[in-house]
């Protein structure tokens, strides 16, 4: 239940909207929280922080129900709201530094990894994780909306308030420092994702 269809997600806002229909958040509710889940935890670390954040996402959702169906792309709304929340979080959590691998883990993707360069061990994927991990917050988040979460960059450039050009130069900060600290020549993959290897 975690795609759901754009028309889909414009009738249940306007079921909300008009009718304050609570089915309809619910099925909203169901098909949004993996995504949002898997991405906010990723970035503040914490899974009960992360739910918490989601739980603040979808109030926000509810307060706003009736100017509901003037938001155009509700999915990237919700984004842009967990994204804030995070970085508050973030904010708040500063002074203290946790580090969980396994946590991460499991949304580690190897879209990043050549095919020759598939033997990774878990000591590794742990440096992937810690590589992953210490990326400045923002660019950790634009890595994760568009490697983990599948989102274009012109949808992450929209949740992040800033430019598609900003977005592809965050990115490759981010594989670069990826590549360093884990000492993978990642640069035909740079040049694929930039679109600078012709």
């Amino acid at each position: 239940m975690s795609t759901i269809v754009a028309a889909r997600i414009r009738f249940l806002q306007t079921r909300i909207a008009r009718f304050e229909d609570q089915q309809a958040y619910k099925e909203l509710f169901l098909a949004f929280y993996p995504a949002l889940f898997s991405f906010t935890s990723g970035i503040i670390k914490s899974k009960p922080a992360a739910e918490e954040i989601i739980s603040d996402v979808f109030i926000k959702i509810w307060e706003k129900r009736q100017d509901l169906e003037l938001i155009v792309n509700l999915k990237v709304y919700c984004y842009v709201i967990a994204k804030n929340l995070s970085l508050n979080y973030l904010e708040k959590q500063k002074r203290i530094t946790t580090l969980n691998i396994e946590d991460f883990s499991d949304t580690l993707t190897d879209s990043y990894v050549d095919p020759e360069q598939l033997m990774i061990t878990s000591e590794m994927m742990d440096r992937i994780a810690l590589a992953i991990d210490t990326l400045p917050a923002r660019c950790k988040m634009i890595y994760t909306l568009i490697k983990e979460n599948d989102f274009k960059y012109k949808e992450a450039a929209e949740i992040m308030n800033i430019s598609v050009k900003t977005v592809e130069n965050q990115l490759a900060i981010a594989l670069k420092k990826i590549s360093v600290s884990i000492n993978f020549d990642m640069s035909r993959s740079l040049r694929v994702t930039l679109g600078t290897g012709n």
